[in-house]
């Protein structure tokens, strides 16, 4: 494997969206940055970027090429870069994170909360996106009308979406309660959980996703907060 090479530290900074590089020169300068615990005022000091940990004015980061968010996302928020007519789930990030042009990993709708990955790594937004890799994703849908037998039947079975030549069926379905379901799917079609459970005669209520393929939502995380993954 290729190891990097040293770089000075303001172009570190300034790459991991901390702003431009004169801001990170001064930054530097001014005695805002310690680098593996010690303090460094030297814009071009050289750093060996593996493990490479600073902070920037007291808040500790580590050096990462790329970025992965997992977020507990509110209701209300539009994902989006740029957003018309709600606020944008970006807005919840801190400036450098944004900096560094990180995008949902798929959409949720706006009045639909829980889980939702961020990143700045196309290969990483591609594999859990694209159809052809089946990454299920699981959601917990309150439903209008009592479950039956065969609504999560007609789930399992497939179902004739509007506008579609195909049914498409759930990996797998069943009921939390006498209202909640839980809809696992691997594709990520426009509104597909509330289309499919609108073709299998109920209507969803409240909808909320539980996971991604191996990212689950954790339970201490709270609704608006995000972690580095």
């Amino acid at each position: 494997m290729k190891k990097n090479k040293p770089m000075a530290l303001y172009k570190i900074i300034q790459q991991q969206g901390f702003g431009t590089r004169a801001y990170c020169q001064a930054m530097i300068e001014a005695g805002e940055v310690t680098v593996r615990g010690e303090l460094c005022d030297d814009p071009d000091a050289l750093f060996d970027l593996e493990d490479l940990s600073f902070t920037i004015q007291g808040q500790a980061w580590d050096y990462a090429p790329f970025v992965y968010v997992l977020l507990h996302k509110p209701a209300g928020y539009e994902c989006s870069q740029k957003p018309k007519f709600h606020k944008g789930i970006l807005s919840l990030l801190p400036a450098n994170l944004r900096a560094r042009d990180v995008q949902p990993v798929g959409r949720l709708d706006v009045d639909t909360t829980g889980l939702l990955l961020l990143s700045d790594d196309g290969q990483f937004i591609h594999k859990n996106i694209s159809p052809k890799k089946n990454v299920n994703k699981v959601y917990h849908a309150t439903c209008a009308e009592p479950i039956t037998d065969d609504f999560i039947a007609q789930l399992k079975t497939g179902v004739l979406l509007k506008d579609e030549d195909e049914t498409i069926a759930a990996v797998d379905a069943r009921a939390l309660s006498e209202r909640v379901l839980e809809l696992t799917l691997s594709e990520g079609k426009y509104h597909q959980v509330k289309r499919m459970v609108v073709a299998a005669g109920n209507h969803v209520m409240q909808l909320h996703r539980m996971s991604v393929g191996e990212y689950v939502l954790p339970e201490d995380l709270a609704v608006g907060e995000w972690r580095l993954i």
